[in-house]
C-alpha cells in the first residue's frame, strides 16, 4: 500500500509517464520517504532536478543508470518497496529497423529488474505495457508481450511467502504523449497538410493522468499475476485530423510497417481468463487458479463472457471532434485552436 512511509523506485522516470507519476506522488504524499528517478538520459535528469530542487524535495533521487545493467539497478533497488517500470523503447517503426536494440531494452532489461526485485526488499512491482502487446503484429508489440509474459511469471518465483507481487498495466495511446499522433498533428497542422495512414485507422485514448490514475490503483489493489485493462474510448483518425485541422489537407500516405488498422487490448482468446473488475478489466494467467474472491473489497466482479474482445475499432465509445477539441485543450495545449 503506497503512504508516506513507501519508498519507490520509477525506471524510465524522467519520460512523459514518469514526470507526470512523480508530480502526483509528491503532491498526493508530501512526505513520502523516498522516490527515486531512475533513467539513463543525464539532460533530462538535470532538467528535472531543477524543477524539483534538493533543499525542497531531499526525498526525490536521481539515479542515472540503463535496466540493461542489472548491478546498477541492483544498486537502485536499494531498500525500495514499491517498482513502476516505466522505461522501454517505443517508436513502431524505428523497432522494425533495429530489432536487438528493443528487445535489448524491453526484454532483457525487464529480466534484469526482476531478477534484481527478487534479490531485494521490494514488494510491490507494476510495470507498464501497451495495447500493441495484444496479439502483436510488430516487433515493439511483441516485445512487450514477452516483457508482459515474464512479469507475469516472476510471480511464481517470488513465492507467496515472500510478499512480492508483479502486475501489469496495459493501456492505449496516451494523449499528448512523444511521438503520438496528436502532437504530430498539431505540428503540421501549421504547415496545412495533415498526413493519414488509413481513413479507417481507430486507437484507444487516455489521458496521462488516467495513466498514473491506473498504476496507483494496480500498486494498491492488484494481488499479483494479472494483467489490469482499462476501460476507455477510442478515436478514429479522420476525427482526429477534423478536430485538428478541419481547413487543412488530408493525404492517404498508407499505414507503416508494423502498424494495425485497429488496436486490440483483450483478444478473444483472453476472454476465457478476464475478470471484469468494474472500471478495470483482469487479464488472468491461465496457469494460475486464482479466485475472484481476491477482488472482492472492489465490488461486483464478475467474469466477461467467452469469445468477448476489446478492440478500438469495435468499442462502444468513441470520442467525438467536438470532445476531442476539449481534451487536447484540456490534455495537450491549452492554446489549441482549431486550424
Amino acid at each position: 500500500m503506497l503512504n508516506n512511509e513507501s519508498s519507490l523506485l520509477i525506471t524510465g522516470g524522467t519520460g512523459s509517464f514518469g514526470k507526470a507519476f512523480i508530480e502526483r506522488v509528491l503532491k498526493t504524499y508530501p512526505q513520502v520517504r523516498r522516490l527515486v528517478v531512475f533513467s539513463r538520459d543525464e539532460l533530462k535528469q538535470w532538467e528535472l532536478q531543477q524543477l524539483y530542487p534538493t533543499d525542497i524535495y531531499p526525498q526525490l533521487r536521481f539515479f542515472l543508470g540503463d535496466v540493461r545493467e542489472q548491478n546498477r539497478l541492483r544498486r537502485a533497488l536499494t531498500k525500495i518497496d514499491i517498482v513502476v517500470h516505466a522505461a522501454a523503447l517505443k517508436q513502431v517503426p524505428t523497432a522494425e529497423y533495429n530489432p536487438m536494440e528493443f528487445i535489448n531494452t524491453n526484454v532483457i532489461g525487464a529480466q534484469n529488474l526482476i531478477e534484481a526485485c527478487l534479490d531485494s526488499q521490494v514488494k510491490t512491482v507494476v510495470a507498464l505495457s501497451t495495447d500493441k502487446a495484444a496479439a502483436p503484429v510488430n516487433l515493439y508489440g511483441a516485445t512487450k508481450l514477452c516483457s508482459d509474459k515474464l512479469f507475469v511469471a516472476a510471480n511464481r518465483y517470488a513465492g507467496k511467502e515472500d510478499g512480492l507481487r508483479f502486475s501489469v498495466v496495459r493501456y492505449g495511446n496516451v494523449m499528448g504523449s512523444r511521438g503520438s499522433v496528436i502532437p504530430f498533428f498539431l505540428q503540421q497542422a501549421k504547415q496545412g497538410v495533415l498526413p493519414i495512414t488509413d481513413p479507417r485507422m481507430t486507437r484507444f485514448n487516455i489521458s496521462l493522468e488516467e495513466g498514473v490514475d491506473m498504476v496507483l490503483w494496480a500498486i494498491n489493489n492488484a494481488k499479483g499475476s494479472e494483467l489490469l485493462v482499462p476501460k476507455i474510448p477510442s478515436y478514429k483518425i479522420t476525427d482526429v485530423a477534423e478536430a485538428i485541422g478541419p481547413s487543412c489537407k488530408k493525404p492517404i500516405t498508407g499505414i507503416r510497417p508494423g502498424e494495425k488498422i485497429h488496436e486490440e487490448m483483450i483478444t478473444s482468446s483472453d476472454s476465457f481468463s478476464t475478470i471484469d473488475l468494474g472500471k478495470y478489466y483482469a487479464i488472468m494467467p491461465s496457469s494460475y487458479n486464482r479466485s475472484m474472491t481476491s477482488y472482492k473489497h472492489i465490488g461486483e466482479i464478475k467474469a466477461v463472457k467467452a469469445g468477448f474482445a476489446y478492440n478500438s475499432g469495435s468499442n462502444d465509445s468513441f470520442l467525438t471532434v467536438q470532445e476531442l477539441r476539449r481534451l487536447i485543450c484540456q490534455h495537450v495545449d491549452p492554446e489549441f485552436k482549431p486550424t
